[in-house]
């Protein structure tokens, strides 16, 4: 994944060919179905699925599998309508679209964009918030595991603070951070995309090492039962970050209209895109219905919010290698998420204050021909690390990886997800107001955006508990 003029993620393509140019002037795009899959799969399976098994327990075997299956639903649908929007007017020859926030430009006009580009800095700066504090928790997890197996099995000598942890995290993000351009290494996203999967698959099988080992399926219909563990209130406040957890880990809209800015044509861009979504969406849907149902199977109503923080899996030394893989995924990730927000802040000073020596001069050296290899710019230097310390701080402060998750997909899932993909399609196809189509489709989004306001109440209810607990209060 790369940068895009704009600033916001773009995949990163090569051509090296001397094929004819596309219709837009661009180099001729070579991407398939099959690389579209690829994409879309890479950007969804991340950390969202190590909450998958507690998102499970909140709502129980009948309840649990519904909602997962539903909101793959909304999210292919949802996905196909955005997937229509990238050409503006004819969908074989109208302007192309190349990022979420030109399409939304174009189909909604300035206003909607604008709307759109400042929930979009809040999502990515909620996701650099996430990462810091996952990173952090499994780093913690690495070292808490191998101190019980130092001590002999006893956990009562072993710490488990992230502070610690999210501080070294900071720190390497606050070096990383000063690289002008580094959101443009390609490797990036493929390091990234391994390590994901690398810990995502070493999770589902050491989830179904447990049950084998025990054979014994645990959980109930309904969830965690009222009691002894969880009170009503609390219950209902659990179901609710449940579906912020499913929702952040289904969300990838963001960066659809870059994917499928990578496909050729014929066939247009949009007939290959809805395969490539079907096709993803149903193979994450079913990697994520295993990883979920075999996680509350190994652990019932005690399913960890990260399961790679669980105890009880073994060997511990292939849980730290997961572990391990999550760190080096989300150091790269955080570059990828925060870049976008550098480069915004970057651009709109340099606009604003185009004679300032402190915003746009550039100190460094030069190699032989000429060209700067290594800037050092004050501005950039002071607001980029602004931004690591607060968010840094934030995650020292509310270091609750389920807690933030939920919220994050909860912040996303409605308007990046359902609504400007509905509106888009609805001012695109010019459909007439309280038509039967206009009627559903506007009551699918009223819908989403009920269980977006539950999700963040639940995420915020539990960020609210679980900082009383924190101070013993």
């Amino acid at each position: 994944m790369m940068i895009a003029e704009n600033g916001y993620p773009r995949l990163h393509t090569l051509n090296i060919s001397k094929d004819p140019l596309d219709d837009d002037g661009r180099p001729k795009r070579t991407g398939t179905m099959w690389t579209a899959s690829a994409h879309i799969i890479t950007a969804v399976i991340g950390s969202g699925v190590l909450s998958l098994a507690w998102a499970m327990a909140q709502l129980g075997w009948i309840a649990g599998p519904v909602v997962m299956i539903l909101f793959s639903f909304v999210t292919y649908y949802t996905s196909t309508l955005l997937a229509s929007c990238y050409r503006t007017g004819d969908p074989v020859t109208g302007k192309r679209n190349y990022t979420y926030m030109d399409a939304v430009k174009s189909s909604l006009g300035t206003l909607q964009g604008k709307l759109c580009g400042y929930v979009q800095q809040i999502n990515l700066f909620g996701a650099a918030v996430g990462y810091t504090i996952t990173t952090g928790v499994s780093m913690m997890a690495i070292s808490h595991t191998n101190c019980i197996h130092r001590s002999g099995g006893s956990a009562a000598a072993c710490s488990t603070d992230a502070t610690p942890f999210i501080i070294a995290f900071g720190i390497i993000e606050l070096v990383l951070s000063q690289i002008k351009g580094f959101g443009q290494l390609w490797w990036l996203s493929t390091v990234a995309a391994t390590m994901s999967f690398t810990y995502s698959i070493i999770g589902l099988g050491l989830e179904i090492a447990k049950v084998a080992a025990t054979r014994k399926v645990r959980g109930n219909l309904t969830g965690i039962r009222i009691g002894a563990a969880v009170t009503p209130i609390q219950k209902i406040r659990r179901v609710f970050q449940a579906l912020g957890n499913i929702a952040f880990a289904y969300s990838y809209s963001i960066i659809l209209i870059e994917i499928q800015d990578t496909i050729k044509s014929p066939p247009s861009e949009v007939e290959t895109m809805k395969v490539a979504n079907r096709f993803s969406v149903a193979v994450t849907t079913l990697f994520y219905m295993l990883c979920a149902c075999f996680g509350y199977a190994a652990f019932g109503d005690s399913s960890p919010g990260n399961l790679l923080t669980a105890t009880g899996l073994n060997p511990y030394w292939l849980l730290d290698v997961a572990n391990v893989a999550v760190v080096l995924h989300l150091v790269g990730a955080y570059q990828v998420f925060s870049q976008p927000i550098f480069a915004f802040v970057e651009d709109q000073a340099a606009r604003r204050f185009p004679d300032s020596r402190f915003v746009n001069k550039e100190i460094g050296d030069k190699d032989t021909a000429g060209n700067r290899y290594y800037g050092l710019n004050m501005f950039r230097l002071v607001w980029r690390t602004g931004f690591v310390v607060v968010s840094t701080t934030i995650s020292i402060l509310v270091p609750f990886f389920n807690d933030i998750v939920g919220l994050l997909g909860a912040i996303g899932f409605w308007p990046l997800t359902v609504y400007f993909p509905i509106e888009m399609y609805i001012a695109g196809r010019k459909i007439v107001r309280w038509s039967g189509k206009w009627v559903l489709l506007k009551l699918l989004s009223m819908g989403c955006l009920m269980i977006t306001v539950a999700a963040a109440a639940g995420s915020i209810a539990g960020i609210v508990d679980d900082l009383k607990a924190s101070k013993g209060l």
